[in-house]
């Protein structure tokens, strides 16, 4: 894929993330196509840097990746006696208590959360093999554009471990409990074209209109007031845990407050 930020100065350069931001998009963009984007610890740090390191201004954040894949997910390193330069080897981390590794795993899981925060709408454009990792980090964005060479595989139960990388809770929302068990359990390939039939893609496209793709989503996101999409996202976010009588409720409160602003009245 070209590049979409080369000629911004990046606000964030390292461990294989670049966080460039162009007035009210953020591009956050995987640099080590050499290792298929494979990731790390280090490259989950940048990550969660990366998002705290967004300026308020920022409505819009895509994640894109260099080279011909998205993730090849974990780097098979991490599962090395040796593991990575300066980091705890995975098995040095089995080895150590239950309080220390849940800590661990959950400043992991820091790099994939912050993608869905309600005041910006995430988009992750996707080619290649998102496999893993990959593929959680994928379904950490509010949506996905795909090119037509995609492969999503969860390959963690394959390997004797679970996704836990924040990835389940989208799967099972997207494509429910029953596909996202299959996929999850088989470790097999999703394609593109049943990644959009199922709702893991909202687009599929050949893979030299990814960019353009993105492009147009992006603009289409930024026409409508940030306030309403604020609200909206809120709203569709919280409809799976409300009954539709409090869904009801809720839409109500939000709309009272969006009149309220656009006739500039006060609570």
């Amino acid at each position: 894929m070209a590049s979409p930020d080369k000629d911004l100065e990046p606000v964030l350069d390292k461990d294989g993330v670049r966080l460039t931001v162009d007035d009210v998009i953020a591009t956050v963009t995987l640099t080590n196509p050499a290792k298929r984007n494979a990731q790390s610890p280090a490259l989950w740090r940048a990550l969660t840097q990366a998002g705290r390191s967004l300026p308020g201004s920022v409505r819009v954040v895509v994640l894109r990746a260099e080279g011909q894949s998205f993730s090849a997910g974990l780097d098979r390193q991490a599962f090395t006696p040796e593991g990575f330069d300066g980091e705890p080897s995975f098995i040095d981390l089995a080895r150590g208590s239950d309080a220390e590794l849940d800590a661990t795993i959950a400043e992991y899981q820091e790099a994939f959360t912050w993608w869905r925060r309600s005041d910006l709408v995430s988009i992750a454009a996707v080619q290649g093999h998102a496999i893993g990792a990959g593929f959680q980090l994928a379904l950490a964005c509010d949506l996905r554009v795909v090119a037509d060479d995609v492969q999503f595989a969860m390959r963690e139960t394959s390997l004797g471990l679970v996704p836990d990388l924040t990835g389940t809770h989208p799967l099972v929302s997207l494509v429910g409990y029953a596909r996202a068990l299959e996929i999850c359990a088989t470790g097999r390939f999703v394609l593109a074209e049943e990644a959009e039939r199922t709702g893991l893609a909202n687009l599929a496209v050949p893979a030299a209109q990814l960019d353009d793709a993105v492009r147009d989503l992006t603009a289409a996101l930024l026409a409508a007031p940030r306030d309403a999409v604020i609200e909206t996202k809120a709203l569709l976010r919280g409809a799976q845990e409300r009954s539709y009588e409090d869904q009801r409720t809720a839409e109500r409160a939000s709309q009272a407050r969006r009149l309220r602003d656009l006739a500039g009245v006060g609570d």
